[in-house]
């Protein structure tokens, strides 16, 4: 029998909503979790829970331990690792096509995007969810399926990796990186904007080990 599309959406919106808390630190990396703690968070039946658990495990964001159950994966040192230089040359390839390909509303929107961080850089939360439009934008904005759905697929890993947004100024850095990034869009320099994004995003990688040494 085909599942009501009602339990798919409901489904879908608790494997999104987990996902976010794990990116936002609500959930972190070693955390136990349990069907039943997640039906009375998000008010829903077991049912849609039992599938987005499903479907987090098979995205790498929950893992079953043995005698302890489903926790938040721990990525290990050298996971980071290669999920930033993954995300360097992904990333590199769409900012460098973005800058040919992409409209001019679509630079124009980026620009404006990154313009409103600057209302709320004390807001931890609301800098990762302009953040995450901003990369999602900026990848749309190559006009590469295939390099999109690579970038797509990276991003549910680098969920697992909490945003740090909130942590030693690393929001004004990302700000000012931000711009740069725009700023070669606007040119239409290719060379300049693959630059800037692996420097943001080597800046970010550095950033995250300095803390994880403190």
């Amino acid at each position: 029998m085909t599942k009501a599309p009602k339990t798919r959406d409901i489904s879908h919106t608790v494997y999104e909503q987990v996902r976010d808390a794990i990116h936002n630190g609500e959930f972190r990396v070693g955390d136990r979790v349990t069907e039943v703690a997640l039906a009375e968070k998000f008010g829903v039946s077991r049912t849609p829970i039992r599938d987005a658990i499903s479907k987090l495990e098979a995205d790498g964001l929950l893992t079953n331990v043995p005698r302890r159950g489903l926790i938040v994966t721990d990525l290990s040192h050298q996971q980071i690792g290669e999920l930033y230089m993954m995300r360097e040359v992904l990333e590199g390839a769409a900012a460098r096509l973005a800058s040919l390909s992409g409209s001019d509303a679509e630079i124009t929107t980026l620009q404006d995007l990154v313009g409103t961080e600057e209302t709320c850089m004390d807001d931890a939360v609301k800098l990762s969810t302009i953040n995450k439009k901003f990369h999602r934008l900026l990848a749309l904005a190559a006009h590469n399926r295939y390099l999109l759905e690579a970038l797509e697929q990276l991003s549910i890993t680098m969920s697992l990796l909490p945003s740090l947004l909130g942590e030693g100024g690393r929001a004004q850095n990302a700000h000012e990186q931000h711009l740069q990034i725009v700023d070669a869009l606007k040119r239409r320099d290719p060379d300049a904007a693959e630059k800037a994004i692996r420097l943001h995003i080597r800046s970010s990688h550095q950033h995250r080990l300095l803390l994880a040494s403190d």
